[in-house]
């Protein structure tokens, strides 16, 4: 007979029980439809702390009794012995518990995992009305098992479960401490870096009687030696958090043990092609990685987190990974990993150079693949380069970054590449090809071009051509003369590269050739030579099935379009280039789409259309981090609010677009600032002008997307109007511009020579920011 029929041996909660609050909801209708649930997730999530306040709240759905019983520091052959003294049980529990509704919260079933999953087999069959509650890092496996990962707490925001639990703890240990507006963030910071583990927290948390949270912030790089402060009556595996993942990593086998510790050699994520490349090797068969790595998930060690292009990708938590890689420097294994990990990247890296080569026609769901591979695998290439320069040995990972050339060029990723080739580039070591060096540093000087360094991608593109000749290499000439026209957009040079593509037979270096050439017509009011380039591109896009070169065609013939005043013409390109991008993240294209997509609404006149589109590009652009992406997105947004009406906002934005690029104010610019100064009045959008340039890009995006406005500032400063940036014999030329008149016309007009009025011209361009002359007219009537 077992002792009382209402008993429970449930524990009072030693303090406030934080977070979870969806979780326990879930859960609590789980277990009306559940017999068996097992709470799995890696040591020191929480399990132990959900389970029994899930217990307390199915409680009265129990009446026959709820019971906790501990496991963890029992022996094998010792469980249902065990189990029976805790239920005061002298014979067979299933013949004890019969029939009654009861519930067994069985804790920390991992060292006796397979006589428990026996032991409840046994039970649940035997007795109808009994329910188990398990917590285990693995799942028992037992024949109607609901197995519920227990996450981390949320850590996303100021007002995350961690920070409430942080400061819950901190307010505990120490009965002062207050989260300030100056902690709210590190403390944030603090609860992200700890992977909103709750046991992490807690033992963080802590030590705030003796830290502030600053120093907590600085010394969580040796987080096992900080987080050392456990209460005296926690089990021992939770007093320090080494203890928690020491617990864990004694229950492994070998071979789990083996891979554990050889998967911190990723330093983000990785997939089950990587592990078995790099993880595989003397005690650890290939054809065994992917059974340890399913062990290693079961047993909560190894997350689960998503797919990478169709495969499972999987990561540590930081803290698993820092005692994964204590273990594998004790190894001795490291610097194998290390170069096993570089190679494994660098060879898959040549098999997407393989995909676009010559002659080579892949489907898109195959470039695709490699796309999003390497956009989700970026933080691992970062960390094989930055090991390469550790060790002084540059050339496998010059040529992976080479070799993936056309997903970093342009992109919008943020993956360091710049420094990290600065870096490579300045190892000389004999080991690396003249060639390799050469398209190496024509890729420096792309991403130069890409960020606006004019100065210094000349050089590079001079400088890898000249090495690329001297080796012979032709890919890498056409490239470098290619980039060499981007930035002189000579015709001669155009031509070359055009002519170079074309001899290789590279339909890429065709359509990028064709590109340029078309980017350079279309920025000098050539628009038929523009669109018969972005048509060529197009078609060369078509026939290699490359969406991403196909969406640039589109976004080319968009913006054709909308300056020859084709409105219905530029919506369809702009939509045809970004349903080309959905599974893609080529972002600086979608943001083009999208805000291309805003200008054509805009100028139709449905401003609501307008704002959604704008709302999406500035997102984008914020979320991505480009700089120069905001700004642009900001002179919309100032545009858009002017036609609205707003024009205060429409100052500050547009005074921050022109702060943010380190520019003068243009024609474009002038026509914010015109309405503006006509319902202001001059002194106040000087004021207003003054407060915009002093924004951040943050603050400016968050007075974009909320209307959040900025702190009032004394000075005002008032803006250049275009006007008087023209001298006055400027002013009558561009007024004869606007009557059509050509520049020998302008000159006899004048009784000048036509090469004064052209330099005149040139001068009214250079100060509008215009590139035509039919921008000087219609800013003329305009002004009128």
């Amino acid at each position: 007979m077992l002792r009382s029929a209402d008993f429970s041996n449930l524990p009072a909660e030693p303090n406030a029980f934080v977070g979870r609050e969806s979780d326990l909801d879930e859960l609590v209708q789980l277990m009306r439809v559940s017999r068996a649930v097992t709470l799995c997730g890696a040591g020191g999530i929480g399990k132990t702390r959900l389970a029994l306040r899930l217990a307390a709240r199915v409680a009265p759905d129990h009446p026959g009794g709820v019971w906790l019983i501990e496991l963890a520091d029992l022996e094998k052959g010792e469980l249902r012995g065990y189990v029976a003294a805790a239920l005061g049980i002298a014979g067979e529990l299933a013949e004890s518990i019969a029939g009654r509704r009861a519930l067994l919260v069985l804790d920390n079933c991992e060292p006796v995992i397979g006589e428990c999953a026996e032991l409840c087999r046994d039970l649940l069959g035997a007795c109808p009305g009994l329910t188990v509650l398990a917590t285990s890092r693995e799942p028992l496996r037992v024949p109607g098992e609901t197995v519920w990962r227990v996450p981390p707490l949320s850590v996303d925001g100021e007002e995350s479960e961690a920070v409430r639990l942080f400061v819950a703890r901190a307010t505990a240990a120490r009965p002062d401490f207050e989260l300030t507006d100056e902690h709210r963030p590190l403390v944030a910071e603090l609860c992200q870096a700890l992977d909103g583990l709750p046991l992490a927290i807690e033992l963080a948390a802590a030590m705030v009687r003796v830290l502030s949270v600053g120093q907590l912030a600085e010394r969580l790089d040796d987080r096992f030696r900080l987080l050392a402060g456990g209460a005296r009556t926690a089990p021992a595996r939770h007093r320090t958090l080494r203890a928690a993942v020491d617990w864990s990593y004694r229950l492994l086998s070998p071979q789990e043990r083996l891979l554990l510790r050889r998967t911190a050699a990723f330093r983000s994520s990785w997939t089950l092609d990587l592990a078995e490349e790099v993880c595989s090797g003397p005690g650890l068969p290939e054809e065994d990685v992917l059974l340890r790595l399913c062990d290693l998930v079961d047993k909560s060690l190894v997350a689960l987190d998503g797919e990478i292009a169709g495969q499972a990708r999987y990561r540590l938590l930081e803290t698993v990974r820092d005692y994964a890689l204590e273990q594998l420097a004790e190894s001795g294994e490291e610097t194998e990993l290390r170069r096993r990990h570089l190679m494994a990247l660098a060879a898959m890296a040549r098999r997407f150079k393989e995909t676009i080569a010559p002659g080579v026609r892949t489907s898109w769901p195959v470039i695709e693949r490699y796309v999003n591979l390497f956009d989700a695998l970026k933080v691992e290439v970062g960390a094989a380069c930055d090991w390469s320069i550790a060790i002084g040995l540059p050339e496998i990972a010059l040529g992976l970054l080479t070799d993936v050339r056309y997903l970093l060029v342009g992109s919008g990723r943020k993956l360091d590449t710049a420094e990290r080739l600065d870096r490579l580039l300045s190892l000389e070591v004999p080991q690396v090809r003249p060639a390799l060096r050469g398209q190496a540093t024509i890729l420096r000087g792309e991403l130069a071009l890409a960020a606006g360094d004019l100065e210094l991608a000349t050089w590079c593109a001079r400088a890898g051509l000249d090495l690329c000749r001297a080796a012979g290499d032709g890919y890498g000439e056409a490239v470098g003369t290619i980039v060499l026209a981007q930035l002189t957009g000579k015709p001669d040079t155009l031509a070359r590269a055009l002519e170079m593509a074309r001899s290789a037979g590279d339909l890429i270096l065709e359509s990028l050739a064709q590109g340029t050439r078309a980017q350079f017509g279309l920025h000098h009011g050539r628009l038929r030579e523009a669109q018969r380039g972005f048509e060529e591109v197009l078609a060369i896009s078509e026939g290699l099935d490359n969406h991403v070169g196909q969406s640039y065609a589109h976004i080319g013939l968009a913006q054709v379009a909308r300056r020859s005043g084709d409105l219905v013409t530029a919506k369809r390109h702009y939509e045809s280039g970004l349903s080309l991008l959905r599974h893609v993240d080529a972002r600086q294209q979608i943001v083009s789409c999208l805000a291309g997509l805003g200008k054509v609404a805009l100028d139709q006149g449905d401003l609501v259309e307008a704002r959604v589109r704008f709302t999406e590009a500035l997102v984008l652009s914020r979320d991505a981090g480009l700089r120069a992406g905001i700004a642009r997105r900001l002179e919309e947004w100032a545009v858009l609010v002017s036609a609205e009406g707003d024009h205060r906002r429409a100052v500050l934005l547009a005074a921050a677009s022109v702060a943010l690029r380190s520019r003068q104010p243009d024609a474009r610019t002038e026509d914010v600032l015109r309405p503006a100064r006509a319902g202001l009045g001059e002194a106040v959008v000087g004021m207003l002008w003054a407060e915009g340039a002093g924004m951040t890009a943050e603050q400016a995006v968050a007075c974009a997307l909320d209307g959040a406005l900025p702190e009032r500032r004394v000075e005002p400063v008032v803006p250049v109007n275009q006007d008087s940036r023209l001298t006055a014999r400027e002013r009558e030329i561009a007024d004869l511009i606007a009557r059509g008149l050509s520049n020998r016309a302008i000159a006899d007009e004048l009784v000048i020579s036509p090469a004064t009025a052209a330099r005149h011209v040139a001068n009214i361009l250079s100060k509008l920011g215009f590139s035509t002359r039919t921008q000087i007219a219609a800013w003329v009537i305009e002004s009128r």
